[in-house]
């Protein structure tokens, strides 16, 4: 009996997560435009997004979901990374390991930017000026015309000085007005352990609790965006 009771339960959650990833999946693009205040006659393909991240592997670690998703919409989406991750010394592998990151995320290398400033270290006890790293981006907005940024949120989703310092970067650029007008922020919500080693599991709460950023995947885009985390070696 209790073998049938959790097949049931089992079976139950199986349905719960695919009807809330396929009722996100339609309504995908009709969101995006939304955000972006694009006319309701155009499509997501209009959406110019920019991901900006502190080191190689952030793309993959934190927002692996939200690109695939993106990308599979036909939205245009560029990273901008502030580091080359060389806190090991490995700079030059880092940035390689981005490239081939992309590649499998859908980016081309000409999206791609990687930002290598003595006064960016990789490293979680530097601070970071927000003065240059607002300059960066938004030079970097206004030179691409994107109407979408994402990023991190005040608590950098893993708690990494370099991650938090770009939430304040973007938080001041919105603040004084510097961010075009057509131009939408969005930031990945920091959530606690449980949620986040839980896998597919973690799903049904992201529905259930509120959240700045919701980005659904079904099996497939699940194990996509796990194999890029075989694009970087362990260290």
């Amino acid at each position: 009996m209790s073998v049938y009771l959790a097949v049931l339960v089992v079976l139950s959650c199986s349905t719960w997560i695919g009807w809330i990833y396929y009722r996100h999946r339609r309504t995908l693009a009709k969101t995006l435009r939304h955000l972006t205040n694009v006319s309701s006659g155009r499509e997501a393909d209009d959406v110019r997004a920019l991901l900006v991240t502190a080191h190689p592997d952030d793309e993959c670690m934190f927002f692996a979901p939200t690109i695939l998703r993106l990308v599979e919409s036909n939205a245009s989406v560029h990273v901008l990374c502030l580091s080359a991750g060389n806190y090991y010394n490995q700079g030059a592998q880092r940035k390689q390991e981005l490239l081939h990151s992309c590649a499998v995320l859908g980016i081309p290398d000409s999206r791609i930017t990687i930002v290598d400033h003595k006064k960016l270290p990789d490293d979680p006890k530097a601070e970071w000026s927000i003065s240059l790293v607002s300059s960066l981006i938004v030079n970097h907005i206004r030179a691409h015309s994107f109407n979408m940024v994402l990023t991190f949120d005040g608590r950098g989703v893993s708690g990494h000085a370099n991650h938090i310092a770009i939430h304040k970067a973007v938080s001041h650029l919105a603040s004084t007005g510097q961010v075009p007008n057509d131009c939408c922020l969005l930031s990945l919500v920091t959530v606690g352990l449980f949620r986040k080693y839980i896998s597919f599991l973690e799903l049904p709460l992201s529905w259930l609790l509120p959240s700045c950023l919701r980005c659904f995947i079904g099996s497939r885009g699940y194990r996509q965006a796990k194999s890029v985390l075989k694009c970087f070696e362990e260290n």
